[in-house]
């Protein structure tokens, strides 16, 4: 048999099958149910043995348009209120394309002087959007994981370097264990992050005065005046992913300037927070913090993925993360590579997305957006409260609501037995997407709201579906007589 390979003259019929559906996909996404019937057994499709001979792009592309489209997740639509995620503008698709079509090694001007140079222009305009200190660097990463990971190794340098030891050359060897507090919002991802710099997860201290995580200000002095003066990492939390709450920065960024400690801010949707005068008093002394971190295809609406890592002294990123050999650009030369400050070498232009989405709508556009977001999630909050049956479970400071189904007369076990269930169904239904966490210990729904597209009527067909697969929960659970639904 002859094999196929790659044809020129593929590229046209190949595109034009994925413009088609791109056109239709995008006409219809509003109204589309995130999660389509038979969505499992449409991907199973795609089970099986490698073949032996292809069947050529149009053949591939083909069958993964038909066969997986019934599989794909509506997550760019905008009744999708699950995980924190965006949608992605036109700007920012349209450049995307581009940046899969040009294909540029994004590591070194010597490799895409234009992807390197977007990268440096926009990581400029988000420090004014964001209000950060002018003097700081930063650097695209692949999301919040490894932005926490970047500012977080930058954090380990400056941690050795108190001990006058250089832990990018000689690691921990002889060093006492490294001192990390923050509140009970810490996120999964700053553990993980710890866990892969050797810091360790247990090093994690949570400093909280309640079962929802809030920090004790009190014990943080009280910790960092034991340590008498050695070195100690202070990771604050600006919106935390269960109801948007923040951690008190200026209070966080007075202890690590009294104490002498870092001061990491894992800011993955709340730093926008930045760019409104409704929102901006709540990430008040961001400017102040050593190591600062955001995504990009949360709030900024561009492609997954993209996250971006802004650290105030960026010697403590090269350290570590410049990449030497011979055949590569002088890592001390005016054409540094940006990936000498990056945990990837290997990096995607990201940057024309985020450049274009920028250039495209401006400060203002992003203002108003958020805004828009804002005031969604107060109708949402707002419907909630007026419901029957669902109990609203925090305060709602920006875009995230947490509440739960609690239609009277069941005790705390039997209430997160309903709202599982409800989560479930939920996600089963198909129609709108929103996911479960415990706050305060108790089983509780968390919609976010980030996503350009969503409009008032997708906040009140989240609450209509919610109420309708709550009640029917109910009746079954009165019908049967147990004690749980």
């Amino acid at each position: 048999m002859t094999p196929r390979l790659p044809d020129r003259e593929e590229f046209r019929h190949a595109l034009e099958l994925v413009l088609a559906r791109a056109q239709t996909y995008l006409s219809e996404v509003d109204e589309l149910p995130v999660r389509q019937a038979g969505a499992d057994e449409a991907a199973h499709h795609f089970r099986g043995p490698l073949p032996e001979v292809g069947d050529g792009a149009s053949a591939a592309i083909r069958e993964l348009l038909d066969q997986g489209s019934p599989s794909v997740i509506a997550s760019s639509g905008p009744r999708f209120f699950h995980f924190v995620i965006g949608g992605v503008t036109p700007a920012a698709l349209a450049a995307d394309w581009m940046a899969s079509i040009f294909d540029q090694v994004a590591g070194a001007w010597v490799t895409s002087p234009l992807a390197v140079q977007l990268e440096l222009t926009s990581i400029e305009w988000l420090k004014q959007l964001f209000g950060l200190a002018p003097d700081c660097s930063g650097i695209m990463t692949s999301g919040a994981m490894m932005a926490n990971f970047t500012g977080l190794t930058a954090a380990r340098q400056w941690w050795g370097m108190q001990h006058d030891v250089d832990i990018a050359t000689d690691g921990f060897a002889g060093l006492p264990k490294v001192p990390v507090f923050s509140s009970g919002y810490l996120h999964a991802s700053s553990i993980k992050a710890l866990a892969m710099l050797g810091i360790g997860r247990a090093q994690a201290q949570l400093l909280q005065v309640d079962a929802v995580g809030r920090l004790d200000l009190d014990a943080l002095e009280e910790a960092l005046r034991a340590l008498d003066g050695a070195p100690a990492i202070l990771i604050a939390n600006a919106g935390e992913v269960n109801a948007g709450d923040f951690d008190p920065l200026p209070e966080m960024a007075d202890l690590a300037q009294r104490y002498g400690a870092w001061l990491h801010v894992d800011g993955a949707f709340g730093l926008f927070a930045a760019v409104s005068p409704r929102s901006a008093h709540l990430v008040r002394g961001i400017e102040r913090a050593d190591s600062v971190t955001v995504d990009g295809h949360k709030w900024l609406n561009v492609p997954y993925d993209c996250g971006f890592s802004f650290v105030r002294d960026a010697t403590l990123l090269a350290r570590p993360l410049t990449l030497r050999a011979d055949y590569l650009p002088d890592p001390e030369g005016k054409d540094a590579p940006l990936s000498n400050r990056a945990p990837e070498s290997s990096r995607r232009a990201r940057s024309l997305t985020v450049w274009a989405t920028l250039r495209a709508y401006g400060r203002a556009g992003v203002r108003t957006q958020v805004e828009r977001h804002l005031d969604l999630a107060q109708r949402m909050a707002q419907a909630v409260d007026r419901s029957a049956i669902l109990e609203r479970l925090a305060e709602v400071p920006l875009n995230i609501v947490c509440f739960r189904c609690n239609p009277g007369g069941l005790d705390e076990p039997a209430l997160d037995a309903l709202n599982s269930r409800l989560g479930a169904a939920l996600i089963e239904d198909g129609r709108v997407f929103a996911g479960l966490t415990r706050y305060g210990g108790r089983v509780a729904l968390r919609p976010a709201i980030v996503n350009w597209r969503t409009r008032p009527e997708d906040i009140d067909l989240l609450i209509e579906v919610l109420q309708e697969l709550a009640a029917s929960l109910i009746e079954e659970y009165q019908r049967s007589g147990s004690e749980a639904p």
